[in-house]
């Protein structure tokens, strides 16, 4: 399959087959993949959660209003976090970046505001779900991001130090009934000439 067929197939799935299993080999090279998700500066202000024992996915689903069956049914539920302790965050780009990126940040970033230097950080880990959501396509694997979580008591449940919850992301396989799936209810996009524009 190439890979504008399995973004034609891709879609935010609403149910999944609880029975049908991620294999350990693809659960392993999605995180692999993550771990290689670009970033401004190579700054990687993130940390994804592989949460699948299903004790933890209860309690998390009890903390995610509407998308409680998503996280029920589905395989695993990767949680997307961002860096929120600055002074960590500048050690470590300090101990693992070159000095010209450190100085960008110095120069650029570190000047602002907190909360948007903390902005800043969350760009970069919706760059990393892109990532993910384009490679569970080309793998076969359904996804769905979700915002609508309580990110405050999942941070709470996970136990996050010095990182806070942005989002999650449900993955798994998609039941065959579920009527969001392309086959049953045709992808709903813009025109092309609306959105794409060569000069």
């Amino acid at each position: 399959m190439s890979f504008l067929s399995a973004m034609q197939n891709r879609y935010t799935t609403k149910v999944y087959d609880s029975s049908k299993k991620i294999s350990p080999e693809k659960l392993k090279s999605l995180k692999e993949i993550l771990r290689l998700s670009p970033s401004s500066i190579n700054s990687q202000p993130w940390q994804f959660t592989f949460v699948s024992n299903e004790s933890t996915k209860k309690i998390l689903a009890e903390a995610s209003f509407f998308n409680k069956p998503k996280i029920l049914q589905c395989d695993t539920l990767v949680v997307f976090s961002r860096i929120d302790n600055l002074e960590l965050f500048e050690k470590l780009i300090s101990e693992t970046l070159p000095e010209g990126a450190v100085n960008y940040y110095k120069q650029f970033v570190k000047p602002l505001p907190k909360e948007n230097i903390k902005i800043w950080f969350d760009k970069q880990v919706y760059i990393a779900l892109g990532v993910l959501l384009s490679a569970c396509a080309e793998m076969g694997i359904d996804a769905t991001p979700m915002e609508g979580i309580e990110t405050v008591k999942y941070n709470e449940i996970l136990n996050h130090k010095n990182y806070s919850t942005l989002f999650a992301v449900a993955i798994g396989y998609r039941d065959e009934n579920d009527a969001n799936q392309p086959k049953l209810n045709p992808k709903s996009r813009r025109p092309f000439d609306n959105i794409i524009k060569s000069i």
